[in-house]
């Protein structure tokens, strides 16, 4: 295999994993995981984009990239009152909605009718709460959080993607050569999976599992298949919501949430310094799925490591970490005039983090733009 193939397909797992293992950590930590439990979810989800992308690459010669859902994470992370039997049981309801896309066209019409302004409002409002934490850890910790800023505003101007995980690389650094960490006992590698059963839980299905289905469609699997578009591929809809529902429907029962399609990394996979055969190119996939096996293996070694970090420096990574979906989630949010309205409201009601019934702040951010834009539209008929 082509050096450029094994160096492209490294990278790209770095950057996905290093940028936001640490909300993946926190979705763990906000479900009430276990340690055994939180090594397994790494693991599971590790294997299910490996697996993905290796089925799907090689079945259609294309290069098909998977990643965990970022905003996913960032849902479940900001969500509160759940356990972690009804978190597998919202995974278990939004994978199998995902699959259910890929096979029933009036499912995807319906997730195609929901307005963009309001779908990207939904997350905003869900990334927001994290990224104004960040200058609060920067006051609480300034020796280390400010120097990762700078890294990150250095390294960003010349490589945006790697930005994150330079910026975790110095604050690693710097938090265990100035002692406000200590290296912890290394646990032993490979994590025992953890078989989770699901708990049907109506609050849980609807306040988390349905929102984390449409963030999912609309922050990651659709800007996936735009990449491969924008890269020559046509990308392979049906197959691919079709077997990431049904892997991370596998994955959800020890504990991982879902996978989809990527695209920052996609990026990364497609270019012509990968292989200046595009035919060639879905090779990458089988590198790319190779690298994530390892970093699924090794995931308690790696989740010691960034459990021994202050706080501070977690909130801080994630904080940057989100800043870049926050922009673009803002821009799709504001970008059509007749939608910002009802765009401001399921920002405002889903930021909140207010829950009723049980239900968390996204799905009812979501409920009260579609109310206002079709108040607005009724408005402009009569």
């Amino acid at each position: 295999m082509r050096a450029s193939l094994l160096s492209a397909a490294l990278v790209a797992a770095l950057v996905g994993y290093g940028s936001t293992i640490a909300l993946v950590l926190a979705a763990a930590a906000a479900l009430g995981a276990s340690p055994a439990a939180t090594a397994s979810w790494v693991m599971a989800v590790c294997f299910a984009k490996a697996a993905g992308t290796a089925i799907l690459s090689t079945w259609h010669r294309v290069p098909v990239v998977l990643a965990w859902s970022t905003p996913g994470a960032a849902l479940i992370a900001a969500s509160s009152g759940f356990t972690m039997s009804e978190g597998v049981g919202a995974f278990l309801l939004a994978a199998l909605l995902i699959a259910a896309t890929g096979a029933l066209k009036p499912l995807n019409a319906l997730v195609a009718r929901i307005p963009d302004g309001i779908a990207g409002a939904m997350l905003a409002g869900v990334l927001l709460p994290f990224c104004l934490k960040g200058a609060g850890a920067a006051q609480s910790a300034p020796a280390l959080i400010f120097p990762m800023i700078a890294v990150f505003l250095a390294v960003r101007l010349k490589n945006p993607a790697m930005a994150v995980l330079a910026a975790l690389a110095l604050g690693l650094a710097l938090a265990f050569a100035t002692g406000a960490a200590t290296l912890p006992p290394l646990p032993p590698i490979p994590p025992a999976p953890v078989v989770i059963a699901p708990a049907f839980h109506w609050p849980a299905l609807i306040g988390l599992g349905l929102p984390l289905y449409l963030v999912t469609m609309a922050s990651q699997n659709l800007p996936g298949f735009a990449t491969m578009r924008a890269a020559g591929y046509t990308p392979p809809v049906r197959s691919a919501l079709g077997l990431t529902g049904a892997i991370s429907a596998l994955a959800a029962l020890f504990g991982a949430h879902t996978v989809n399609m990527a695209a920052i990394t996609a990026a990364i996979c497609m270019g012509d310094d990968v292989h200046p055969d595009r035919s060639q190119r879905w090779k990458v996939g089988l590198a790319y799925a190779a690298v994530w096996v390892v970093l699924g293996l090794t995931g308690p070694v790696i989740i010691a490591l960034l459990t021994a970090l202050p706080p501070a420096l977690m909130t801080a990574l994630v904080a940057l970490a989100l800043l870049g979906p926050l922009m673009g989630a803002l821009t799709g949010a504001f970008a059509t005039p007749d939608q910002r309205f009802a765009a401001t409201i399921t920002l405002a009601t889903t930021a909140s983090g207010t829950a009723f019934f049980g239900i968390g702040a996204a799905f009812w951010g979501l409920l009260a733009g579609l109310l206002v834009y079709g108040l607005d539209r009724l408005k402009a008929r009569i």
